[in-house]
C-alpha cells in the first residue's frame, strides 16, 4: 500500500463551480507554500498530498477542516486483506474493541451499511477477541472507497477550518503585540484575508520592549501566514499633540487623538498595498477608548471599514483564543505600557467636539493628524 495524506475541506465545497475551483486552486498553493516539495492533486472535496508532509504545518493551513495519513490499496489487492494487515499494524492485536467506519462516493452494488457489516465480520474472524463498540472504541478504522479507489486510515486531524488566506483580499491590521490585536488578525485571517500588520511606534511614548513584544507577536502569526511581514511606522505627531491637549485642558482625549492617527496611518497602507479596510483589536467596553460613543469618534477617521472582529467577545474568549491560537505567551511577555494615558481618559468623546479640537490645532500650525 502506499502511503498519502487526504485533506478535507468544508465550505469551498459549497460554492458555485467556478469559485469552489479558484479557491481550491488558492489552497493547494497555499499548501505548497508551507511545503514546497509536495506533490499536490484534487477532486471535488478531497486533495491529496504525496511526499514528506510536516503536519504541524498542515494544522496552519486555513481550509483545511481536517486530513489523515492514509494508505492507498492497490486495484489488485483484496479490501479484505488491506483491511486486515493494517489493523494488525495499527492497534487491532492489543486492542479490545474496534469499530469500522465506512465513507463511499460514487456508484457501487452496495450499501456503506453493507460493506461495514462484511468487513467487521472479516476482522473479527482474523482477531477473535475484539468486540464492537462504535462509541469509543479502541481502535477506529476508516474505510473510504472513492468510485475504483480505497484508503484507510484511522485519525482524522482538525485543521485550522475557514477560508483559504487570500481568497477575500487583504486587510491592514493595527498590531499592538497585546492579547487582542494578534487574536483579531487572525481571526480575519480565518475568513480569507491576508494580513498587513503595522505597528506605530509612538516617539517618546513606547519604547524598544513593545516593539519587540510586537515583532514577537507577528513571528507566531507567520505559522499562518508564512509571507507575513510587520510594518513598523515612526510617528511623533502624538507627541505634539499631547502638548497641545494638556495645554488646552482636554488631556482626556488623549487616547482618541492616537487612536484616530493610527487609523489615518493604516488607511495610508491601505492605499499602497491595496487593502480593503483595517483591522483593530477592539473590544467594546473593555477600556476607556472602546465605549460606543468613542468607537463611533474613531470610525470617523478612517474612510475605509474597519473591522472589529472582537467586538462581542469577553476578555476570556479573547485569552482562550490568544492560547489556542499560539500569542499568548508572548502577548503577555514584559513590555513598558504606553506613557501617554491619560490618568482620567474619556469615555463618552463627541465626535464635534473632536473635530473642534482638532481645527483648533490646525489653527495653531499643528497639521490635522493625517
Amino acid at each position: 500500500m502506499t502511503t498519502q495524506w487526504l485533506v478535507r475541506y468544508a465550505e469551498i465545497f459549497l460554492k458555485s463551480d467556478p469559485v469552489r475551483r479558484r479557491w481550491e486552486q488558492t489552497l493547494m498553493n497555499n499548501i505548497r507554500q508551507a511545503m514546497p516539495s509536495l506533490k499536490i492533486k484534487s477532486e471535488r472535496g478531497r486533495i491529496w498530498l504525496t511526499g514528506e508532509v510536516d503536519p504541524e504545518k498542515l494544522r496552519h493551513v486555513f481550509g483545511i477542516v481536517s486530513f489523515s495519513k492514509v494508505e492507498h490499496v492497490p486495484r489488485d489487492c483484496p479490501l479484505e486483506s488491506a483491511v486486515i494487515e493494517y489493523g494488525r499494524s495499527h492497534g487491532l492485536p492489543l486492542a479490545k474493541t474496534f469499530a469500522l467506519k465506512i465513507k463511499r462516493v460514487g456508484k457501487h452494488d452496495f450499501s456503506s451499511n453493507d460493506k461495514a457489516i462484511e468487513l467487521g465480520d472479516v476482522v473479527r474472524a482474523a482477531f477473535p477477541h475484539l468486540k464492537v463498540n462504535l462509541a469509543t472504541p479502541d481502535v477506529e478504522i476508516h474505510v473510504e472507497i472513492r468510485q475504483d479507489e480505497c484508503y484507510l486510515y484511522d485519525i482524522v486531524t482538525k485543521g485550522a477550518g475557514g477560508l483559504p488566506l487570500g481568497v477575500e483580499g487583504t486587510l491592514v491590521a493595527l498590531v499592538s503585540g497585546g492579547i487582542d490585536s494578534p487574536v483579531a488578525a487572525y481571526m480575519m485571517m480565518k475568513r480569507g484575508c491576508k494580513i498587513v500588520p503595522v505597528f506605530v511606534a509612538l516617539d517618546t511614548f513606547l519604547d524598544e520592549t513593545v516593539l519587540a513584544r510586537a515583532e514577537r507577536v507577528v513571528e507566531v502569526l507567520r505559522q499562518y501566514q508564512p509571507d507575513i511581514q510587520l510594518r513598523v511606522i515612526h510617528d511623533s505627531y502624538l507627541a505634539a499633540a499631547k502638548k497641545e491637549l494638556v495645554r488646552s485642558h482636554h488631556e482626556k482625549y488623549t487616547c482618541i487623538f492616537c487612536k484616530r492617527r493610527m487609523y489615518r496611518i493604516a488607511e495610508k497602507v491601505a492605499e499602497e498595498t491595496g487593502a480593503k479596510g483595517i483591522v483593530s483589536g477592539e473590544s467594546l467596553g473593555q477600556v476607556a477608548s472602546q465605549t460606543l460613543d468613542n468607537l463611533v469618534v474613531l470610525s470617523d477617521a478612517a474612510t475605509i471599514p474597519v473591522y472589529r472582529p472582537l467586538i462581542g467577545f469577553d476578555k476570556a474568549d479573547v485569552i482562550a483564543l490568544a492560547r489556542e491560537i499560539g500569542t499568548f505567551e508572548e502577548s503577555t511577555s514584559r513590555a513598558t505600557g504606553c506613557k501617554a494615558v491619560p490618568k482620567g481618559p474619556s469615555t463618552k468623546a463627541q465626535l464635534a467636539v473632536i473635530l473642534e479640537i482638532e481645527r483648533e490645532m490646525e489653527a495653531t500650525g499643528m497639521p490635522v493628524p493625517g
